[in-house]
């Protein structure tokens, strides 16, 4: 844990010391003179000049934060190497839930006799199953 936190101070220093080194640079004919056409004595793609201080240092800090980025993502490397290789198998089939028992009585309710003087109504009987059905008048087929 020492050594992560030591890590992690080392490159906010080195990121803000890259952040700082890239300001005080000048751009490459970004001068006043560039923005008027004092610039054309210059070649395509600006003078070329040896590397200052500067440029060394820039590169210097830009290397130090890859390696920083990269060594602190293997420090907080954690577990597996991969989301899918926690996974053993596919998910164990469910089975569905049973239906719901009944609520109603199994059996039915007893017949009570209607009180007298009281008139029910004409139950029709139910059609047999084993008698055949009347022919249809006309004799269609």
């Amino acid at each position: 844990m020492l050594w992560y936190s030591i890590a992690v101070v080392f490159y906010v220093l080195v990121c803000f010391l890259l952040l700082v080194v890239v300001l005080l640079q000048q751009g490459k004919g970004g001068d006043i003179a560039a923005a008027f056409g004092g610039a054309s004595s210059q070649t395509a793609f600006g003078a070329r000049s040896g590397a200052t201080v500067l440029t060394r240092a820039t590169w210097v800090l830009f290397v130090l934060f890859i390696v920083g980025s990269l060594g602190l993502g293997a420090l907080t490397k954690s577990g597996g190497g991969s989301v899918i290789s926690g996974k053993e198998g596919p998910p164990p089939a469910t089975t569905p839930a049973p239906p719901p028992l009944p609520t109603a009585p199994l059996t039915p309710p007893a017949q009570t006799n209607p009180p007298p003087g009281t008139k029910t109504p004409d139950a029709t009987p139910a059609p047999d199953a084993n008698k055949p059905a009347p022919a249809k008048p006309g004799g269609g087929k």
